[in-house]
């Protein structure tokens, strides 16, 4: 989309404002309103955006040990350039238009700590290769009868669901609700985030969406975006939701399961497909999927990216602990779907709610390109993955990090820059979690020691 189209769009549509937003390694949308004279000076020279964004973590508090910003930079700007193909209305808010933006480093190139310039680099390393990745996510989220406000009141515990029970796939349910699941539904179309499926999952309050497919970057673009729409049109009917893996013990995690598929670009043919044997999967997929299952445990600290994401993967929960796959199997962390020769494709389920889409779809295009290149076997699939002796997944985002550092996939499709500067938040979350002292703790620990 060029700055004229942009232009009769502005006026057709009334914009009074624009939004810009760029995310960081946690996935939280970060940015600012500016007036529309602002926007068209940046959209010819870009502009400056505060690093910090990169050097602190998800409560806002400062990274002491990333070395790309810092104290010991002065926390200087980074430059920006206005993405023209993001723009989008905010339905929400009339008059808005919205953009994400792209940071560049001090020589104008993309900058290789950025989630969306990492998930880039990645595609771009596949269409050299002829291939075309497609991406669809799968959400699952709680949503409360809360307002930021009253759930630090209760201290996030005793919190009113949108509706109680149990009741998964309940059309009543969301019936119930349909001032809610509408407005939704009908705004994310609007924002260009179109939903293929909609409806309560088994729990109180959770709901389950499907986005879409898209090829590319525009599919994590969606994927991050339906998120915050999501929580900025739930918070106008003073609910809120949650992304977190695992909310509660007692009750199911929530998956951010990626569905993911190659073409020749150009060409919309499913490379996945085939008519053949080998229960309809071509060999291109099942060395595809071969390197998800082979590079799945070095690279789990960004499938499951927090530490409440390993509350979510222990046995019997509907997501995985080792690295298996199946046929249709939801009990293994890659799904594979032999189906019509369109929608034939590999669902990677270890991924959670709280991924940050931009990051997971480049590692796990990352994983599966590398078996191709390599011709990696695929062992034989499994049926059960809670029980065996498949290759476990890491129990800790500790342990998760410690192998995503030495990861070889990592270095060589992600980048040096880019694995160094994640590991080192993920250190950091370990050892904020490492010194806080729990709910858990004081009701066994207080009265008894």
């Amino acid at each position: 989309m060029d700055r004229e189209s942009i232009r009769r769009r502005f006026e057709d549509n009334h914009i009074r404002r624009v939004k810009l937003g760029a995310f960081d390694i946690d996935a939280t949308l970060r940015g600012k309103y500016i007036s529309v004279e602002k926007f068209w000076s940046a959209a010819e020279s870009g502009l400056g955006f505060c690093d910090v964004i990169f050097g602190w973590d998800i409560g806002d508090v400062l990274y002491d040990n990333v070395k790309f910003t810092g104290w010991h930079t002065g926390y200087p700007d980074a430059h920006c350039r206005i993405d023209f193909g993001s723009y989008r209305l905010v339905p929400w808010e009339p008059g808005t238009a919205f953009f994400l933006l792209d940071f560049c480093d001090a020589s104008g190139q993309p900058l290789a700590i950025a989630p969306r310039q990492v998930f880039q680099r990645v595609l771009d390393r596949a269409a050299e290769r002829g291939y075309t990745a497609h991406f669809s996510a799968e959400y699952e989220f709680f949503i409360f009868r809360e307002t930021a406000q009253t759930l630090r009141d209760k201290h996030f515990a005793a919190l009113t669901p949108l509706t109680p029970g149990m009741f998964g796939y309940s059309v009543t349910r969301a019936s119930a609700n349909a001032d809610l699941v509408l407005a939704i539904m009908e705004a994310l179309a609007a924002f260009d985030v179109p939903l293929e499926g909609f409806h309560t999952e088994t729990g109180p309050g959770v709901y389950e969406a499907a986005i879409a497919v898209e090829p590319g970057l525009a599919a994590a673009d969606r994927a991050a975006l339906f998120k915050v729409a999501v929580k900025e049109i739930a918070a106008r009917h003073s609910l809120t939701p949650t992304f977190m893996a695992k909310w509660n013990v007692a009750l199911p995690g929530s998956s951010g399961h990626l569905h993911q598929s190659l073409s020749r670009t150009g060409n919309l043919d499913n490379l996945f497909s085939t008519e053949a044997a080998d229960g309809g999967m071509s060999e291109l997929m099942r060395q595809y999927v071969a390197g998800l299952v082979t590079n799945m445990p070095e690279l789990a600290a960004i499938f499951c990216p927090t530490i409440n994401s390993y509350k979510r993967t222990v046995p019997g929960a509907w997501a995985p602990v080792n690295a298996t796959w199946g046929v249709d199997n939801r009990t293994t962390a890659v799904r594979a779907i032999p189906s019509r020769k369109k929608s034939t494709r590999v669902e990677l389920r270890l991924t959670g709610a709280d991924i940050n889409p931009y990051l997971a779809m480049a590692a796990s295009l990352a994983a599966g390109l590398d078996g191709i290149e390599r011709k990696l076997e695929l062992p034989p699939p499994t049926v059960n993955a809670y029980s065996g002796d498949a290759p476990p997944l890491p129990r800790t985002l500790a342990d998760a990090t410690r192998l995503f550092r030495q990861s070889r996939v990592a270095l060589e499709w992600l980048g040096e820059q880019f694995v160094d500067h994640y590991a080192s938040t993920r250190e950091w979350e370990v050892r904020q979690y490492e010194k806080a002292v729990t709910d858990w703790e004081l009701a066994r620990y207080f009265e008894s020691v």
